[in-house]
This record gives C-alpha cells, sequence and structure tokens, in this order.
C-alpha cells in the first residue's frame, strides 16, 4: 500500500488515523488524511526555497542587505531598493518560482503515469516542440499567435502524437518514451532549420527559447503561469488517491474500481498544460522536470507520489540555477537553461547509473 501526504475519505470509513498521520475532519461528509512526515518535509522545504528568494533578490550587481529585502517586500525601504527588489528582480524571481515548480511537477506526475524516471515532458519531446511552435511565432512563418500561445499549441500536438504513436501500450512502456524522443528530435531539427532561414538579428531575439531564459518575461504569461499551477495543484490534492494507483498495473486498477483511462487522461491534461505554460515563459528547461521529482522521492523516502515537494524542489532548483548563471560570471549572465544542463547533468547520470531498487516507479 502507497501511504499518500494527503488523502480525502469519508468519516464512516475512518476511525482513526493510522500511525504517522493526522485525521483532519471537514464537515460530517469529509476528512483529510495527512501524512506528518510530508508536513515536515514541506515545511523544510518552504524554509529552503523562502531563504534562497531572499538571496535572490539581494544578491545582484547592487548588493541589497536581506533586512533591506524584507523591509521592501513589506512596503518599506528607500527608492531605489524598491526600485532594484519590486521592479528588476522580483517578477524574474516569480518567474523561475512557477517555472520551476510547473516543470518539476509535470515531470513527477509523467514519471508516475509511465512508470519510469526517465518519461519527463523535456524527454518525450514536449519541451522541444513547444520550443519549435514558439520559435515559428518569433521568426515570422506567416503565423500570428504570440509565441507563448504556439508553446502552447506545440505541447499539445506533441503529447497527442506520443500518444497516439505508443498504440495500444497508451503512456506505458519504452515505445511511449521512444516515439516522444522521436517527435522531439524532429522538432528540435524543425527549429534548427527555422533558425538557419533567417537573418541574424532574428535569430537572437529567438535565442531565449531555445536554451531557456528568465529574462525579460511576459509579466502576463508569468501570472497565467502561477494562476495554472494553483489550479494544477489543486487538481493534484483532489485527486491524489487516484494519481497513486497509476504505479499499479492496469488490471490491479481495474480491480479496485478505478478508471485507469480517465486518471491518465488527467494526468496528462495537467502536464500538457504545466509545460505548455512553462515553456511559454522560460523555454525549455528540461533537466528540472528530471531533477526534481527525484530529489523530492529521496526526500520522501520513495513513499508514495510526493507532488507538492516535487513543485517546491523543482521551484528551487530553478531559484537557485537562475542566481548562479546571474552571479557567477556577472555581469555576463548565463541562461538558466545551460546552468541547469551542466550542474544538473553529472547529478542525474549519478542518479541513473545507480543500482538499488527502491529508486525505480
Amino acid at each position: 500500500m502507497i501511504n499518500q501526504s494527503l488523502s480525502i475519505t469519508h468519516p464512516a470509513d475512518t476511525v482513526s488515523a493510522p500511525s504517522g498521520h493526522y485525521l483532519l475532519s471537514l464537515g460530517r461528509h469529509m476528512t483529510i488524511l495527512i501524512e506528518k512526515h510530508a508536513i515536515i518535509r514541506n515545511i523544510g522545504l518552504l524554509i529552503l526555497l523562502s531563504c534562497a528568494c531572499i538571496a535572490t533578490l539581494a544578491i545582484g550587481t547592487m548588493p541589497i542587505s536581506p533586512k533591506d529585502v524584507i523591509a521592501v517586500l513589506l512596503g518599506h525601504g528607500d527608492a531605489m531598493s524598491q526600485f532594484i527588489v519590486q521592479d528588476l528582480r522580483l517578477p524574474r524571481l516569480l518567474a523561475a518560482l512557477f517555472t520551476g515548480a510547473a516543470f518539476s511537477l509535470a515531470g513527477c506526475l509523467m514519471q508516475t503515469m509511465a512508470r519510469n524516471r526517465l518519461a519527463t515532458p523535456g524527454i518525450i519531446g514536449i519541451d522541444n516542440a513547444a520550443m519549435a511552435f514558439a520559435v515559428s511565432s518569433v521568426v515570422g512563418m506567416g503565423i500570428s499567435l504570440a509565441p507563448s500561445a504556439m508553446a502552447l499549441a506545440g505541447a499539445a500536438t506533441a503529447t497527442a502524437l506520443a500518444f497516439g504513436l505508443a498504440g495500444g501500450s497508451g503512456t506505458r512502456g519504452y515505445r511511449f518514451i521512444v516515439a516522444g524522443i522521436g517527435i522531439g528530435a524532429i522538432a528540435g531539427a524543425v527549429t534548427q532549420l527555422l533558425l538557419s532561414q533567417v537573418s541574424i538579428d532574428v535569430a537572437n531575439s529567438a535565442y531565449p527559447w531555445t536554451v531557456g531564459s528568465l529574462s525579460a518575461r511576459d509579466p502576463f504569461m508569468v501570472n497565467l503561469l502561477g494562476a495554472g499551477i494553483a489550479l494544477c495543484l489543486i487538481a493534484c490534492l483532489l485527486f491524489s488517491t487516484q494519481f497513486a494507483l497509476m504505479p499499479f498495473s492496469d488490471q490491479v486498477i481495474t480491480g479496485l474500481g478505478a478508471n485507469i483511462r480517465h486518471i491518465r487522461i488527467l494526468a496528462l491534461v495537467l502536464c500538457v498544460t504545466l509545460t505548455g505554460l512553462a515553456v511559454a515563459v522560460a523555454g525549455p528547461v528540461g533537466l528540472v522536470a528530471l531533477a526534481g521529482p527525484e530529489i523530492a522521492r529521496v526526500l520522501a523516502r520513495y513513499r508514495g507520489i510526493p507532488l507538492i515537494s516535487s513543485a517546491l524542489t523543482g521551484a528551487l532548483v530553478m531559484v537557485l540555477a537562475d542566481l548562479f548563471g546571474r552571479t557567477i560570471l556577472s555581469p555576463i549572465e548565463l541562461p538558466v537553461g545551460i546552468v541547469t544542463a551542466v550542474v544538473g547533468g553529472p547529478y542525474l547520470i549519478w542518479i541513473l547509473i545507480r543500482r538499488t531498487s527502491r529508486t525505480s516507479l
């Protein structure tokens, strides 16, 4: 049985909370079972994330003390500090928080659905397809839609193609992953072809979409991504019990009375929404979708599906990667996608070569 950090039950079905859990009653018809370890874990991640956010707002070409940063966030501080924090650094920080959480949560859902730690949105081609569609809009291929809208369309197209090419296996097994890898390769080639046919100035304007960047992001898309994450997190909590069944075989899930088709469709919709919105803001930063869920599973001791922890770890990884990219070679700025690839790549290789049975889904 998989322990859940949060599951919804009926009062009549539960007499007392099992060991290691809290039982929260919501009226006469519903109770929430919360794992104690999950509360401690997520509070710890929130504290680390808060410290990383303060550091991001404080460190830069013009450093500001953490005390002054907190004062500005509370509506105080001098005019210069308010301008630097609120107008320059805070929008970028929000973009990092939202995109990191979105990529990591989507990766956790995709890995669980496919029962494979490599089945992230980037591996199955969603990132590359969203990037190709966005670049096609930037370079002026006769498409009037904004790059962000095109990124969403590309994410949905890649998912539909991968799901269709997988045939009867659906999102299970390596056929789904191989189909996604092929789609991603084609989308990447299309992106390079588009960039090779335009002037250097136009190619430079499309460059951030190919490597992942948080510089000068569209405020509307950042706000839209924040709203999308909130809705997707609520959906994950409401359907956490159903998502917990996905690692089991189809026969077991059917025997437990759940509709596996509906569960997978819901998970796919959430993955496409999160990935499309995240790529629309920052471009492809695929390694966050691999590293975030893996770190969350380690912290959760490989019990259950750590959806909330995945979102928090993804946000933490993205914030730290952006801070590193801004400051390590200042005033030269490294795009966040390059930082995550250079720093996260060796770590993920080490994870994948470990022969520990408990690390597999």
